[in-house]
């Protein structure tokens, strides 16, 4: 019975044997965790990058927002300080004071021998500057105050008394002012007529006369 050798029996079982070398596995199975890994962390670098653009677009978006909602404000502020002083406008032309009141007074205001020479009318308007609430030295919040505007009116009444004896009238009209219903309602009941100027007796052919200043000053007012 022949006798068979085979001279690769040995050869065939260290390939088997490096085949199923342990190491040789585990260096596989470490490099396909690599490439696992580095998928893996490619991927959330990928999803990084995209959260971050759509992190700078949304701040993009809010800043955006943002100042369109700060320039509201500014025009919400600007149109109630518009709103302010077109109402201030409106309460001093309704409250102004009405010449064609005041010289229909004067026209039913009449005395003999007195003859009305000169009006004159001085309005005086003074702006009060704002101010704003500060806390004092108690750490007590101290209320400011919007600005407003303080309205002074002076009616300066210049006549000339003909009476035979000069200077009788005098006081008799300045009573009469006192007491028309206009400059009653106008001046209040703490605003009096005033006697500011009495000239000494004049001659002018042959009659005498006296020139006297009356001054009517309204209450101030603050709007």
């Amino acid at each position: 019975m022949p006798i068979r050798i085979n001279l690769l029996a040995e050869a065939k079982t260290i390939e088997e044997l490096r085949r199923r070398d342990p190491v040789k596995r585990a260096i596989f199975v470490g490099l396909a965790l690599l490439v696992l890994v580095l998928a893996w962390s490619s991927s959330l670098q990928l999803k990084a990058m995209i959260s971050r653009g759509e992190l700078n677009r949304v701040a993009s978006q809010v800043g955006t927002r943002t100042n369109e909602f700060q320039q509201v404000l500014a025009n919400q502020r600007k149109l109630a300080e518009v709103n302010r002083r077109l109402n201030l406008l409106q309460q001093m032309a309704t409250n102004r004071m009405l010449h064609g009141t005041l010289l229909s007074s004067l026209q039913q205001t009449t005395l003999d021998d007195v003859q009305l020479m000169r009006l004159k009318t001085e309005e005086v308007y003074v702006y009060n500057e704002e101010i704003k609430p500060k806390t004092n030295a108690n750490n007590h919040l101290v209320p400011g105050r919007p600005a407003s505007v303080t309205e002074k009116i002076v009616v300066t009444l210049e006549a000339k008394d003909s009476a035979p004896n000069p200077g009788d009238q005098v006081n008799k009209f300045k009573q009469a002012i006192s007491q028309a219903p206009y400059f009653q309602t106008v001046l209040g009941k703490t605003n009096e007529v005033r006697l500011t100027n009495l000239s000494p007796p004049q001659t002018t052919d042959s009659k005498p006369f006296v020139l006297f200043t009356l001054e009517c000053r309204y209450p101030e007012k603050t709007r």
